[in-house]
């Protein structure tokens, strides 16, 4: 598109938008094939619209969308609410690109009431409306698996596909089935349960399935009772039966107040790209719905916006009916007789934790979920984490921390790990022996160490760490820079991992001087940055247990020019110690390694005879 033609379009589309009423309603773009790219609500059609055609406005999403507009067309409404339901009906029926993208979870089951002469309960993903009514979408299987056994036990719906019919019944073309035997069913095909029994009892199944346990409980109670003076034992106590087990599946769901009845409670929780929006149904005190949106965000959509989406959605799927909505926040909707609360304690402030919990651990459940498809996305992510804790000018790709270990200052050594993408490089791993300090000074120690790695990796010109990991506090932190900064002039960010009094490690250091960076030492970055400093600790213990252990094993005889490991394990196998071997005769010696191995072992031990029969005899 030509510069005129550009100008040409954005003369026509502000045309347009002064003419728009300031009135509540819709309106929608078109591109240049006359199809529909977007679709948005306004209290006010004139000031919306002509927002997106501001000069000031700096987000690059909207710039593209505001490029792609050649015509708009608009509908009036009469209330904010109006508004909100057209343009949900709308982004369903066009789909546009650059609308938020509802991802409905459809793969989740629900639980199918069939409109059949005897009807059927079970469990489908398939919904359609004229097969029966349907009671869901259920995001917990658990809770789902738990209803369905609570009703089978309850009323023993029927579990056979027959399609039976009256005069089916009424000339004997069924029989019972196993079902039957086992008292899993009542058969009613053949007649032995009756067909106003058997839909008393799906009655009492469909308001179990919309959360009204109460409500059947008080039925039954009164049955139990009635039958109860009418001397009627039997029956009663098969009422009573039904009755406990209702009482104990309640006990065992979320009960909120029994001073709230009919409420929907929904949070939010999002980032850059995505939107989690949960939504809770309350019925006689209890939950008896949860159910988690997902949103893919096009424009940067904000938090009000999407709580908006919710709320239409929520009513429209689950039909709700609800005459108060509990919200983090007023989102500026106003909906004809349903009041919007934003509760600050008490049950409702409770209850609106629990549904940001849910949106929290949905949207956690989706991450990992992806991360096992893709490892490289939990990687980038942590690096991510760490450079905004920290405010790295980059991702850490590269990380190395340090370790020294010695008892008493002797076999004093060193290790350095590092770290790609966040995972151990184990070629790279370094060990180190301590060549200039002598005595217990770990200070000291590591910056050798330190100055000994960066020295090599600048004149080998190898790639330098984008951080630094110090095992220790302030002090260790400190050494590390005046080698990295003042000697060696890099710059390489450097942290350090404190430890509390029980040795535990319990802060991350930054900056000089050194503060205290916020992270929850349960959160999954600060485990995996122990878990660095776990790994250096266990690199530099084994390897200074293996120095002192080659120690302890060192003998005298390794000492003796000419004498290998396998003569001084000969030796001592055969003599069994080094005192024995000094002791022995060169026939002795010979016995076991041989006479030319003997004599020089012999000489070791005993040199002054080995000068003696050097020295030559004269007359």
């Amino acid at each position: 598109m030509t510069k005129e033609e550009n100008e040409k379009r954005l003369a026509y589309l502000k045309g347009i938008v002064g003419s728009l009423p300031e009135k509540p309603g819709s309106y929608q773009y078109y591109d240049e094939h006359g199809t529909i790219i977007y679709v948005g609500k306004a209290k006010n059609l004139k000031s919306r619209v002509s927002s997106y055609f501001h000069t000031e406005v700096d987000r690059f999403k909207t710039k593209v969308l505001v490029s792609k507009i050649h015509d708009i067309s608009y509908t009036v409404v009469n209330t904010e609410e109006d508004a909100l339901l057209l343009e949900n009906s709308l982004i369903k029926k066009y789909n546009p690109r650059y609308n938020v993208l509802l991802k409905d979870g459809k793969t989740y089951p629900s639980i199918c009431v069939t409109n059949e002469m005897f009807p059927r309960v079970f469990k489908t993903r398939t919904i359609n409306k004229k097969w029966g009514s349907y009671y869901g979408p259920y995001s917990h299987l658990g809770s789902m698996y738990a209803v369905l056994e609570l009703i089978k036990k309850l009323y023993r719906p029927r579990s056979c596909r027959f399609p039976i019919t009256k005069d089916g019944i009424e000339h004997k073309k069924y029989s019972v089935c196993l079902e039957y035997h086992i008292k899993n069913c009542g058969a009613p095909c053949v007649g032995k349960q009756s067909y106003e029994d058997y839909h008393k009892n799906i009655a009492q199944a469909r308001e179990i399935l919309k959360g009204n346990t109460r409500g059947v409980l008080r039925a039954l109670r009164e049955q139990m009772e009635a039958l109860a003076e009418e001397l009627r034992f039997e029956e009663a106590e098969e009422v009573k039966r039904r009755y406990m087990l209702i009482a104990g599946f309640v006990a065992k769901s979320e009960v909120v107040s029994h001073t709230i009845d009919n409420v929907d409670v929904l949070a939010i929780t999002s980032d850059e790209k995505t939107a989690f929006v949960n939504y809770i149904h309350v019925t006689g005190g209890s939950i008896n719905q949860s159910f988690t949106f997902e949103y893919k965000k096009k424009l940067n959509e904000s938090d009000e916006e999407l709580l908006s989406l919710g709320i239409v959605e929520m009513r429209e799927r689950f039909k709700s009916t609800s005459r108060e909505i509990i919200l983090p926040f007023d989102p500026g909707l106003n909906l004809d007789g349903v009041a919007i609360t934003v509760p600050q304690r008490g049950d409702k402030k409770t209850l609106l934790d629990l549904s940001l919990m849910n949106c929290r651990q949905y949207r956690f459940d989706r991450l990992k979920q992806a991360e096992k498809l893709n490892p490289e996305q939990k990687s980038v992510r942590l690096m991510k984490e760490i450079q905004a804790a920290l405010k790295l000018p980059k991702m850490p790709y590269q990380i190395e921390c340090f370790d020294n270990s010695n008892i008493s200052g002797t076999d004093a050594v060193a290790a350095c790990v590092v770290f790609k993408q966040m995972k151990p490089s184990k070629k790279d791993y370094r060990k180190y022996n301590i060549k200039t300090v002598a005595g217990p000074d770990d200070y000291a120690s590591m910056k050798e160490v330190v100055r000994r790695r960066y020295t090599r990796l600048t004149e080998e010109q190898q790639p330098l760490p984008d951080l630094i990991i110090t095992d220790g506090g302030r002090g260790q932190m400190e050494v590390v820079r005046e080698v990295v900064e003042d000697e060696l002039g890099l710059s390489i960010p450097i942290a350090g991992l404190a430890k509390d009094d029980r040795h535990r490690t319990n802060e991350l250091l930054y900056g000089f001087p050194p503060v205290v960076v916020g992270m929850k030492a349960d959160s999954e970055l600060f485990r995996l940055l122990t878990h660095i400093q776990d790994e250096v600790h266990r690199f530099a213990i084994t390897f200074h247990r293996d120095k002192r252990s080659k120690h302890a094993l060192h003998s005298e005889l390794d000492d003796i020019p000419g004498i290998g490991p396998k003569t001084r394990d000969a030796l001592l196998k055969a003599l069994r110690s080094v005192k024995h071997v000094r002791e022995a005769d060169l026939a002795t010696l010979a016995a076991a390694v041989g006479k030319a191995k003997a004599a020089i072992v012999h000489a070791h031990f005993h040199p002054e005879s080995a000068s003696a029969e050097a020295t030559p005899q004269t007359d």
